[in-house]
């Protein structure tokens, strides 16, 4: 849910910092005071377009931020995490500048990223629909996937299947295509492959040699170092100072103090033992002297090897390792090549048998959809028989399926598209082609009341889409908007006073002057102010007792509702 939210310099609006909560949080106020400004710094905050024109005037910049908490799997997190984003205690943090000149920058948690990565993370935390506004549920290339998350329980195996045998299809014609390229560039591949492969199987490359040629230029690169150090070892413990002899002599005297006292063996034992080890080492080290040779000529040649290695770095990888993969992998398709027109027939062949298993699962994927398709028309026109449209008809629409459509697509074979007819008699039409504000706003609640339990939006923002309305149809649209805030939070901008006496939450914007400036103000009405200002929206500028008691009907009636549905 959006849990905080910081607007500066946007518009008239100076600085304001509104806490959100759960449920149903109503909007309100006199027209001009600022209330769709604040949508427009959302829209802004999930990618929507800038312009310096949002800058308030004199300002250099304005800044827009928002909190965010998500649950842990929320579909925010994986595409988060997919641009390198740490999401920490579930929390996340949108931010956009817009300076006077018109320049954006954005921020995700800290992390400044492109304004596309920010409406991709933003369309999954807030929907914002306005009444004109085109919205997901308005694009027909978006029905199919809203019908696979109504109907997932079911949907989600079935597509599964669909895809493993769509994976392999995929890969079976890209190869095929690699493959069929005109005969000239697969000669002009095939030369370069072999020259490629010829040069690395000459090199007889062994795994880790670059690193153990490294390590012995680097002994012989220190060799006169090394054999002074060896040396003047050896000559200190057998040479003219005789470490060794003194050594023994004290061991000699050590053992005398032993035989006459006993608690000095302990340090004849360790002296001893110190000699032994150290007469060992001395042989070790007159060994080393003898082996010790500089050979001139195999730095040389560990430096040619070296050199030859490098330049195939940077042709084939990062190391041997890498290089020798390459080999492998180059190998695989010389023979690929050579052999084309044999491989070519083997993966028509398998495309031909992959063929019909696609057929088979995306017939199956398209029955396990339509049985959906028809439990969501039946959810559809319960919710718009409680917003008294009775008489619409919906229905998703395959425009396309299994058996009458010829190409396969990740997500199968199906094309829908939502149709309505709003009136008795009238042929049914594409939603997005519906035009009455009144309807068009009645049908996106019935849509959004199902389908806030599936899209996993945290938000949705509502702006005027009650316009158009009264009476008993508003008291409806009033009660379903609280019914989908009941599965996501839901912000609404609103000028119906039945709506606004169902918020959880009730803001109220207004608008003052200071130092001859306007400015936006944002208060959070007490019980007593919201019948105050319920029974303006009732009766317009004058507030007499009788708006005010319809103003407390309203607020009770309204209460009443929300604790009958309430979980």
């Amino acid at each position: 849910m959006l849990q905080e939210l910081s607007i500066k310099n946007f518009a008239i609006i100076d600085q304001i910092s509104v806490s959100f909560d759960k449920g149903l949080t109503v909007l309100t106020g006199e027209t001009g005071a600022g209330k769709s400004i604040i949508i427009d710094a959302l829209h802004l905050l999930v990618g929507g377009r800038g312009s310096s024109e949002f800058v308030r005037h004199g300002e250099k910049k304005a800044e827009i931020e928002g909190l965010f908490y998500i649950d842990r799997d929320h579909p925010c997190k994986k595409r988060a995490i997919e641009f390198g984003i740490d999401i920490e205690e579930g929390m996340i943090i949108l931010r956009r500048d817009i300076s006077a000149s018109g320049k954006s920058v954005c921020r995700v948690n800290g992390k400044l990223v492109t304004i596309s990565v920010l409406r991709e993370i933003g369309s999954t935390l807030i929907d914002i629909h306005g009444q004109h506004e085109h919205q997901e549920l308005m694009d027909e290339t978006m029905h199919l996937s809203l019908l696979d998350q109504f109907g997932k329980k079911d949907i989600a195996k079935a597509m599964q299947n669909y895809q493993e045998v769509y994976t392999e299809y995929d890969q079976a014609i890209k190869q095929i295509k690699q493959l069929s390229e005109n005969e000239q560039q697969m000669a002009h591949r095939l030369d370069l492959l072999q020259f490629q492969l010829q040069e690395i199987q000459k090199a007889d490359l062994k795994i880790d040699e670059d690193h153990l040629l490294t390590e012995e230029r680097r002994r012989l690169g220190n060799f006169e170092k090394i054999f002074d150090a060896i040396k003047s070892s050896y000559e200190g413990l057998q040479g003219e100072q005789r470490g060794l002899d003194f050594i023994s002599h004290t061991m000699g005297h050590l053992e005398t103090a032993a035989e006459l006292d006993e608690k000095y063996s302990p340090i004849f034992d360790t002296v001893a033992n110190s000699y032994y080890l150290l007469e060992d080492t001395v042989a070790t080290l007159r060994n080393e002297l003898e082996l010790l040779e500089f050979d001139p000529l195999r730095l040389n040649e560990i430096e040619t090897r070296l050199n030859e290695i490098n330049q195939l770095k940077r042709k084939y990888g990062s190391s041997v390792e890498e290089i020798l993969e390459y080999s492998a992998k180059i190998e695989e398709e010389i023979e690929m090549i050579v052999n084309r027109d044999v491989r070519i027939g083997e993966l028509r062949s398998k495309l031909s048998s992959l063929e019909e298993d696609l057929k088979l699962e995306g017939k199956q994927l398209s029955l396990i959809r339509k049985k959906w398709a028809a439990k969501l028309a039946k959810s559809i026109h319960r919710e718009l028989k409680e917003l008294y449209m009775d008489k619409t008809v919906f229905e998703p629409r395959f425009v396309l399926d299994a058996d009458h459509n010829p190409d396969f697509k990740k997500d199968g074979m199906d094309e829908v598209v939502f149709y309505i007819s709003t009136n008795p008699g009238e042929p049914l039409k594409p939603l997005s082609k519906v035009a009455s504000g009144g309807e068009l706003s009645r049908m996106m609640l019935a849509l959004k009341t199902i389908f806030s339990k599936h899209q996993g939006v945290t938000s949705i923002i509502f702006d005027e889409v009650d316009t158009g309305v009264s009476g008993r149809v508003a008291q409806a649209i009033a009660e379903k908007i609280h019914q989908v805030s009941m599965d996501s939070q839901v912000l609404c901008i609103s000028h119906l006073p039945q709506v606004a006496a169902m918020a959880d939450t009730h803001l109220f914007i207004s608008k003052e002057t200071v130092s001859g400036r306007t400015r936006t103000k944002l208060t959070t009405l007490s019980k007593q102010e919201k019948v105050k200002e319920i029974g303006r929206m009732i009766s317009g500028v004058e507030i007499t007792d009788l708006t005010k008691k319809h103003a407390t009907e309203l607020l009770e009636i309204a209460s009443t509702l929300r604790k009958a549905k309430a979980p």
